[in-house]
């Protein structure tokens, strides 16, 4: 059986409120409440956890990180809900929470996101600890998300080094000074997936063209990066290899809500590095499980044809 296991230092309560026709500075009616267990890394686990159900040979799905007592019963629901191993360092306190306001007349989405927990020495070092005993049996693994205060910036660069070391496939979506540091490490994650402002900023330069993203990206890949895939909204993702590069533009669909669509892609190039993919073959699955996610609210996919039936849409044009 396939192993998965993602990273969440920072997760977070979504509580997404639909209001449509949202007018700020006035008092707005809502038209829904909806709250899900969240984070970079427990949505990764989520849409892997929902895709390997029908998985020949099954998908082990475990999630690990930092998690308040306080409010961890919505986690703990998902998790056992969709088989995915619970791995989590108990702490103090409870979770942040982030507040999605959901707008369907023009289908945006705000984000609120609340500060997490401050994580101690200590609890870093059991984090720690856990990954250590969840790396000796090698697999992929994602580190998905920001640090919350009291988290050096150059963690994730630590992990990766260690990880890689370990003889694990490293997945990497994060920003800030996290990713920042990762970068100028001399090791890189196998796999990084930051949005374009994500990359401009950790780069310390704006990327003006497609031209300039694609040379970024190689430097990448040349330090040790194996894909590197920059997400650009509806312009969609230039995805980049050592065989090649592509751009994969959704279809237009009805947009429910934004929140997950990058962590959406994030599992579906995990699945297709899984799955030893084509590179068009990734960029479609990547592509559709992005799409599959924004049409429903909550990290959740939808069913394998209807995937399918996104995937078929993609349009992957090579770069």
């Amino acid at each position: 059986m396939t192993r998965v296991v993602t990273l969440t230092l920072n997760p977070a309560l979504d509580m997404t409120v639909r209001v449509d026709g949202l007018r700020l500075g006035e008092v707005n009616g809502g038209q829904s409440l909806q709250t899900d267990a969240g984070g970079k890394g427990v949505n990764v686990a989520s849409f892997l956890a929902d895709w390997g159900r029908d998985e020949p040979g099954g998908l082990d799905v475990t999630a690990t990180g930092l998690l308040g007592a306080a409010n961890a019963a919505p986690f703990e629901a998902l998790l056992r809900g969709k088989g995915i191993t619970d791995a989590f360092v108990r702490v103090p306190g409870a979770a942040r929470v982030g507040v999605k306001l959901s707008d369907h007349t023009t289908q945006e989405t705000t984000d609120i996101n609340l500060p997490g927990l401050s994580a101690t020495p200590e609890q870093l070092e059991a984090v720690r600890a856990r990954l250590r005993e969840l790396a000796a049996r090698p697999g992929v693994f994602v580190l998905a998300g920001s640090l919350p205060p009291g988290v050096p910036a150059e963690l994730y660069a630590e992990l990766v080094a260690e990880l890689r070391a370990a003889g694990s496939y490293v997945a990497l979506d994060t920003s800030g000074a996290a990713l920042t540091s990762v970068l100028k490490a001399p090791v890189l994650p196998q796999l990084v997936k930051p949005n374009i402002h994500e990359l401009e900023a950790a780069l310390g330069r704006p990327l003006t063209g497609e031209a300039e993203v694609l040379a970024a990206a190689r430097d990448l890949l040349v330090r040790g990066a194996q894909l590197v895939a920059v997400s650009q909204g509806e312009q969609g993702a230039l995805i980049v290899t050592a065989a090649g590069a592509v751009r994969a533009r959704p279809p237009r669909v009805q947009v429910v809500s934004t929140v997950g669509a990058g962590d959406a892609m994030v599992a579906g190039l995990v699945a297709s590095h899984l799955a030893g993919l084509s590179l068009p073959d990734a960029a479609r699955r990547a592509t559709s499980f992005s799409v599959g996610n924004i049409t429903r609210l909550g990290a959740h996919l939808p069913p394998r044809a209807e995937l399918g039936g996104y995937a078929a849409q993609v349009q992957v044009s090579a770069v």
